[in-house]
């Protein structure tokens, strides 16, 4: 199976992620208890109401959760030597907001909040963007107050394109890890 390409990283994790490969995630970002992936709903991925199933959106934030808790690479100074450890979920909430629909590009965004000890808490937002909408930067629409709002609080262009949204808030996934033998 072919990994999932990642502009400028990868991670072992995908390698036979039969899952995430037939959702079409993209890897947008990945550091150290982050992560940034996208994907566009797909028809197949709605349900009986014509709107993104419960279970795709629950499933895409489980993926970015799994990225953000996983190093993308050894830990430092173990010159490619593989980890004895995995960590997994050991528990998760979701809280799904507002629906999405056959076309929208949706974004998640993995965040660890505590770590300490084999156990981590991560917070993991869902955004959906309108592919449709016009004069938009990161699923912000230009001009609008949203957009200001992360223009002038950054520093730089840089900066801005960091701290814009990347669509509209659709879920709030939190998840409990715990990082346990392979075998």
């Amino acid at each position: 199976m072919a990994e999932l390409t990642i502009p400028g990283a990868t991670h072992q994790i995908l390698k036979d992620d039969y899952a995430s490969e037939w959702m079409g995630i993209e890897v947008l970002k990945l550091d150290d208890g982050h992560a940034t992936i996208r994907m566009t709903l797909r028809q197949e991925m709605l349900n009986g109401f014509g709107m993104a199933h419960g279970g795709m959106i629950f499933a895409f934030g489980d993926t970015a959760f799994a990225l953000a808790c996983n190093p993308a690479g050894p830990p430092p100074g173990a010159a490619g030597t593989e980890t004895d450890t995995i960590t997994v979920a050991a528990g998760v909430d979701i809280n799904f907001l507002k629906p999405a629909f056959k076309g929208q590009v949706i974004t998640a965004v993995a965040n660890r909040r505590a770590h300490s000890g084999r156990s981590g808490l991560y917070d993991i937002q869902i955004y959906a963007a309108d592919p449709h909408a016009a004069g938009t930067t990161a699923g912000t629409k230009a001009g609008s107050p949203a957009h200001a709002a992360a223009s002038t609080s950054a520093g730089s262009p840089a900066d801005a394109a960091e701290t814009e949204t990347p669509g509209e808030l659709i879920a709030e996934f939190r998840g409990r890890s715990r990082t346990i033998s392979k075998k």
